[in-house]
């Protein structure tokens, strides 16, 4: 969601290339293209420490102000250094308030099911289309005292308002069980040589 946080000053980039990157990346910047509406790729550089902030949350709208200019961007892709883990590049997707966007969003488990039940998670993430500026930072589903059995799929997941599915409906997204067979028999034979003792 944006809100006061993301409003990022930018600077046109005007030099390119692996030297320039390092050189920008070393006073504290991070070198980022913006993508989108029928324009031309814009370099930009954006303040590292602040970005870093920000993409902690997935798919950050960034409220960018470039020479006085005001504009939406939507985080599309991060590059790391593997070793370093510092952000070496940004590639951003400009958006428009109010206008759609398909993001895919975490899927998160609330809840305990009911006892001795296992629950196997399917889906990690959801695919769904959302207000740019309206992107939920995660998708909540309770299981809750559900029993062995009990599936929730796709389209059982609550969505946000103004929301709209786009993964197929009836994919499995946690499914409740009892624990394995084998699980119950090492339990038993491991109680059974504690009684031994």
């Amino acid at each position: 969601m944006a809100d006061d946080s993301n409003k990022v000053v930018a600077e046109i980039r005007t030099s390119f290339g692996k030297g320039a990157a390092r050189k920008l990346r070393a006073s504290g910047k991070i070198p980022a293209v913006m993508y989108g509406r029928g324009t031309e790729p814009q370099h930009v550089a954006l303040p590292a420490h602040q970005i870093g902030l920000i993409i902690r949350k997935s798919n950050a709208v960034l409220e960018l102000e470039i020479d006085g200019e005001q504009s939406l961007a939507l985080v599309k892709d991060v590059q790391k250094d593997p070793v370093l883990r510092i952000i070496e590049h940004l590639d951003l997707i400009v958006v428009i308030k109010g206008e759609k966007v398909t993001v895919d969003i975490p899927v998160h488990i609330e809840g305990e099911s009911a006892p001795g039940t296992v629950v196997n998670r399917d889906a990690t993430t959801l695919s769904i289309e959302a207000e740019a500026t309206h992107i939920p930072e995660s998708l909540v589903v309770s299981i809750e005292g559900l029993e062995a059995g009990a599936h929730i799929l796709a389209k059982d997941v609550p969505l946000p308002t103004g929301s709209t599915l786009l993964s197929d409906p009836d994919l499995l997204v946690v499914a409740v069980a009892e624990p394995e067979a084998e699980e119950q028999e090492e339990e038993a034979a491991g109680e059974s040589t504690t009684a031994a003792e």
